[in-house]
């Protein structure tokens, strides 16, 4: 469960600088993970690519109450579905709740969009990634049911080398 003081807030442009930072401390995960160590080394998302979705999409921010980032979490529309691009807690924030009061903020972010589910990519079998998520309600998605977005999303992740990933969808 999230502390009491944690306040979930829309980022703004100043705060683009900051989640390259968080999202690179977050990875670190994933050098325990073999075979997926190398991710800790690989780029993070631009501070550029953050603005942009700052402007474009929503990115939605966890801090604490004297205004620390724990988190971040970045979306966007596509077609009738609010797509979770990354999702990244500090880690010395991680196993507090602040992923899922992310999530739930999504969600309800989601629904004021009109949106018919929350999707994202991730890996299948990593157990912050996909085991996480279906904790919180999401569904692997069958190759027949994947929108020409998702499809080719993991197409294009596939190609950067991402093995074992799949998508999934919270409905709405």
């Amino acid at each position: 469960m999230p502390s009491s003081d944690l306040i979930i807030r829309p980022a703004t442009s100043a705060d683009a600088a900051l989640l390259p930072q968080v999202e690179r401390r977050a990875g670190e995960n994933f050098r325990q993970w073999p075979g997926l160590e190398w991710i800790a080394e690989d780029e993070v998302t631009s501070e550029t690519r953050h603005l942009e979705m700052i402007a474009g999409g929503l990115v939605l921010l966890s801090t604490q109450s004297d205004g620390q980032i724990s988190g971040f979490a970045s979306t966007e529309m596509l077609g009738n579905a609010m797509h979770l691009w990354q999702i990244a807690v500090e880690p010395d924030h991680q196993g507090q709740g602040i992923g899922s009061a992310l999530i739930a903020r999504c969600r309800t972010e989601a629904m004021a969009r009109s949106a018919k589910a929350l999707t994202l990519t991730t890996f299948r079998d990593v157990p912050w990634n996909g085991p996480w998520y279906r904790r919180l309600g999401f569904a692997i998605l069958a190759t027949s049911d994947l929108t020409p977005e998702l499809r080719k999303i993991l197409e294009q992740e596939a190609e950067a080398g991402l093995t074992d990933r799949c998508a999934m969808s919270l409905r709405l």
